[in-house]
């Protein structure tokens, strides 16, 4: 998920999209524990876009605090 992507989202739609996120990155720790898990690079990509998120709401928080 590209950042333009995440600024576009509202506040719901980023805890949504964070909750679905540990979800699956939650259920790829299993698959990797049990030796099922293919893509290994995903499990980056997932930790990567939630921090992205978290960085926006960061951002917004700061922004609306100073408002």
């Amino acid at each position: 998920m590209k950042i333009a992507d995440v600024r576009d989202m509202t506040p719901d739609q980023m805890d949504d999209e964070v909750v679905k996120l540990r979800k699956e990155a939650f259920n790829m720790r299993f698959q990797r524990a049990t030796g099922q898990l293919d893509n290994t690079a995903r499990l980056r990509v997932i930790r990567r876009t939630i921090a992205r998120i978290k960085t926006i709401q960061g951002e917004r928080g700061k922004a609306d605090a100073s408002a």
